[in-house]
């Protein structure tokens, strides 16, 4: 059986993949939890989407620059090869197949699942609607999440014309509600009203402002799926780069246009109450309720991209380390099917450890949670994780990289390293310490950071048993 991946991926697919895994749930998931850590201040708000695309644009471009030299399997995975060494780069690699890819994964299945819920319980009376938050929301979550995978494992172009097509399609929403939205909000006065009214006085404007930073990196996360197509990408070299920096341009820009778009629509306290319902509610109150819940069709499916772009790279994972001949049993994970040229068996187990992160995510979000201390937020940690890693891979682009110029080689690398610093303080301070929900009547606090990382070095030492390189007949 063939252990080598076809160049089969052209430019546009990269760029999409960059653009359709990032924009998709984030932006509708985040934008209520973003206005509730900054108590309402839109202006805030609007300013935390800055920073933490700032953070993304410098990443990808530092990226941009290691993919113009470096080509293997799993572009993350190569620079921190070149970077850093097999040893760091095997750890990169079994972070990313256990922890950040399935999380993230299971995550998207969750979200796409809550607002496929919100679509249809529009046409439904309200004893009839469907929970989102319950049993019948996660069993689409996991219907979901097998129908990804399988699409991607048995017919990866199909899947990669899908990252096309869900791409173009999620941008419509996005662009009409940050047009429509803006000029409906200016002719109201509504958008005027949203910039100058703060509806939680009570609350720190710098400790929202780190709050609402880490809440954006879970809606600007994803770009880093690009680089796990590279050994399936044409002339990778020069149109990975392009995708990097192009895509993660674009959508900031499409963020922050979109963000105050839906502030001409609804109010910030309707939108801090909504959740999943408030896109919906903005959409109706912009356009009108049928053209609002058609439009909000758009935004399932652009959940359903984001899952997609998402499963691209989780499937690749393991077989990104075996081709490496590290890990468990890479005889078998660096196998590609001839007829899909697919890694079947990583994406097979690549689906298996999304649903157990699925059950996790559901059960840590109780009211009383399944887990108890261990209950952290598995939907922005293992990203702040991926900025602690990439801390290293980038102090070693500054000291190796003497070649590249000042631009390059001195200031790209150092404002990743200032913007990956900031997100792993900002992390802590967003999640040090907080009540369980249920605990609040008796006092009891978490630490969800220290237990995380238990967790986190809990998985690694289990990577650790499967480091040692392995010969493999070919």
């Amino acid at each position: 059986m063939a252990t080598q991946l076809n160049k089969k991926y052209g430019l546009l697919t990269a760029i999409c993949t960059v653009v359709g895994t990032v924009i998709g749930s984030g932006v509708f998931f985040k934008a209520e939890k973003i206005l509730t850590e900054t108590g309402g201040n839109l202006p805030v708000g609007i300013l935390a989407w800055i920073i933490g695309g700032i953070i993304m644009v410098a990443c990808a471009y530092a990226f941009s620059i290691l993919a113009t030299k470096h080509e293997k399997e799993s572009g993350i995975v190569d620079y921190a090869e070149a970077m850093c060494g097999k040893k760091y780069a095997y750890f990169m690699g079994w972070f990313l197949a256990v922890f950040y890819y399935p999380t993230l994964t299971s995550v998207l299945a969750w979200v796409s699942a809550r607002y496929l819920c919100v679509f249809i319980n529009a046409f439904l009376p309200e004893e009839a609607q469907l929970s989102i938050a319950g049993p019948q929301c996660m069993t689409i979550a996991g219907a979901l999440l097998i129908a990804v995978f399988f699409m991607n494992s048995i017919a990866p172009r199909i899947a990669g014309k899908f990252q096309i097509s869900a791409t173009f399609i999620k941008l419509v929403p996005l662009f009409l509600m940050a047009i429509v939205g803006t000029i409906k909000g200016l002719t109201n006065g509504l958008l005027i009203e949203n910039f100058t009214t703060v509806v939680n006085e009570d609350i720190s404007t710098s400790s929202g402002l780190f709050k609402a930073v880490v809440a954006t990196a879970f809606a600007y996360e994803g770009w880093i799926c690009a680089t796990s197509i590279n050994a399936e990408l044409k002339d990778a070299k020069k149109n990975l780069p392009k995708a990097l920096v192009a895509g993660t341009l674009i959508i900031v820009a499409v963020y922050i246009t979109y963000y105050i778009g839906l502030a001409g629509g609804i109010s910030n306290a309707e939108i801090m109450q909504g959740g999943e319902a408030g896109a919906r509610i903005a959409f109706s109150a912009v356009f009108s309720k049928l053209a609002g819940t058609g439009l909000f069709l758009f935004v399932v499916i652009s959940c359903l991209g984001t899952l997609n772009g998402l499963t691209l790279g989780c499937s690749r994972a393991f077989h990104a380390i075996a081709a490496r001949n590290v890990g468990p049993a890479p005889e078998i994970f660096k196998q590609v099917d001839p007829a899909t040229n697919m890694p079947g068996n990583s994406s097979m187990v690549g689906l298996f450890i999304s649903g157990l992160w699925l059950l996790y995510f559901y059960g840590a979000n109780l009211d009383t949670p399944w887990f108890g201390l261990f209950s952290f937020d598995s939907s922005e940690l293992p990203i702040i994780t991926t900025y602690a890693m990439y801390i290293p891979i980038f102090i070693s682009m500054l000291i190796k990289s003497k070649d590249l110029g000042v631009l390059k080689g001195k200031i790209a690398p150092l404002l990743a390293i200032a913007g990956s610093i900031f997100m792993v303080i900002a992390a802590i301070f967003a999640h040090g310490i907080y009540p369980y929900q249920a605990a609040q009547a008796n006092g009891a606090f978490s630490l969800p950071v220290l237990f995380y990382l238990i967790t986190y070095v809990m998985l690694m030492v289990i990577g650790a048993f499967f480091a040692k390189e392995k010969k493999v007949r070919k």
